[in-house]
Formats: structure tokens, C-alpha cells, sequence
């Protein structure tokens, strides 16, 4: 029983992954120009976003498979999210790319710094936590009210929450860092203790 409630959060996340096709599909097939059933699954997972995070920390069910889960379900859905709109042309191409990019950016970052860690990923910060609740509140906003805004308002709409996740992406780089020397300073002093 404790292995199962230890676990409820990264049963969450990947509730949240298998979303991730369910929304496209059903984006994709939904015939209404609102697509109210692909918002409502674009919400709950958002909503689950928030869900396990807040069960992991309140709770200390931190977990090292969590930790991957929690984000991967994120940049999916994220992802999704930025090329249907696009592709429906509620935003421009470049808001994509941008996001895009600075989300692969992370990923091989947070790659490096968990391979010279000992595999423990830096926690996000309240500046990554700002922009995803941008993100997901921009994201519905522009798929239920599309077609009442201009694409000058569409673009600035999804340009806060990206300017936001660039911002993040700069204290990340600190973070990552941060811990790459943290980690050095540890192997140093280890070596400095083994020779005497």
C-alpha cells in the first residue's frame, strides 16, 4: 500500500503522457471550429500538471522516476500543443520554433547534467513554474478564442509565456552550473582526501 501512494504522482505523469495522443487525435478529428473536447483534455492534463507536483513535495513521493516523468509529460504536451496551433494557424511559425528550440535546449542540457551527477536532475524553479501555468493558460486561451483575436494579439499571447521559458532556460543554465561545479569540487576533495 505505501509502494502504491508513494507512486500515485508518477502514475499521474504518465496518465498525463498517454494524453498527449488523445489530445492530438482528438484535436485533429474534431470537426467543431472550437475543439471543445480538446480543450477540456489540453485542461485536465494542465490541471495534472500541478496535480503531482503538489502530491510529490507535500508529501516527500520525490522520486528519481519522477523526475523524468514529471517533465517529459510537460515538453509533450507542450510540444503538441505548439504544432496543432500552428498548424490550425492560430500562431506564427516562429513561436513554435522558438519554444521548440529552447526546449531541446533544456532536454540536452538536463541530459548532461544528470550524466555528470550521479543522474539527479536540478528541481524546476518558481521562474520555470511562471511559465508553464503562462504556457497552458495561453494555450487554452488561443484555442477557444481564436477566432475573436487578431494575429497581433494571438502572437503576444503566445509570446509572454515563450519570453518566460527563456528567462527560465537562463537560470537553468545556472543552475546546471552551479551543480557541474558543486559536483567538481566534490570529486576534488574526494581525490585530495584519497592521497592523504
Amino acid at each position: 500500500m505505501k509502494k502504491l501512494i508513494h507512486n500515485i504522482p508518477n502514475l499521474i505523469s504518465c496518465v498525463r503522457i498517454a494524453l498527449v495522443p488523445v489530445f492530438i487525435s482528438t484535436y485533429v478529428v474534431e470537426k467543431t471550429e472550437v475543439k471543445v473536447t480538446a480543450v477540456i483534455i489540453y485542461a485536465i492534463a494542465g490541471v495534472s500538471d500541478f496535480l503531482d507536483g503538489f502530491l510529490a513535495r507535500r508529501y516527500k513521493l520525490t522520486t528519481k522516476l519522477g523526475k523524468v516523468l514529471d517533465p517529459l509529460g510537460d515538453k509533450l504536451m507542450m510540444v503538441s500543443a505548439l504544432l496543432l496551433i500552428t498548424v490550425d494557424h492560430i500562431i506564427p511559425f516562429w513561436a513554435a520554433i522558438a519554444a521548440i528550440i529552447k526546449e531541446a535546449m533544456m532536454g540536452i542540457g538536463g541530459l548532461i547534467i544528470s550524466r555528470r551527477n550521479n543522474k539527479d536532475i536540478p528541481p524546476s524553479n518558481i521562474i520555470g513554474k511562471i511559465s508553464t501555468v503562462l504556457f497552458i493558460a495561453a494555450c487554452l486561451t488561443l484555442m477557444l478564442f481564436k477566432n475573436a483575436l487578431s494575429m497581433p494579439i494571438r502572437s503576444f499571447i503566445i509570446g509572454v509565456p515563450i519570453a518566460f521559458m527563456f528567462v527560465a532556460f537562463g537560470t537553468y543554465v545556472n543552475t546546471y552550473i552551479t551543480f557541474m561545479n558543486r559536483n567538481k569540487a566534490a570529486v576534488n576533495a574526494a581525490e585530495t582526501d584519497e592521497k592523504r
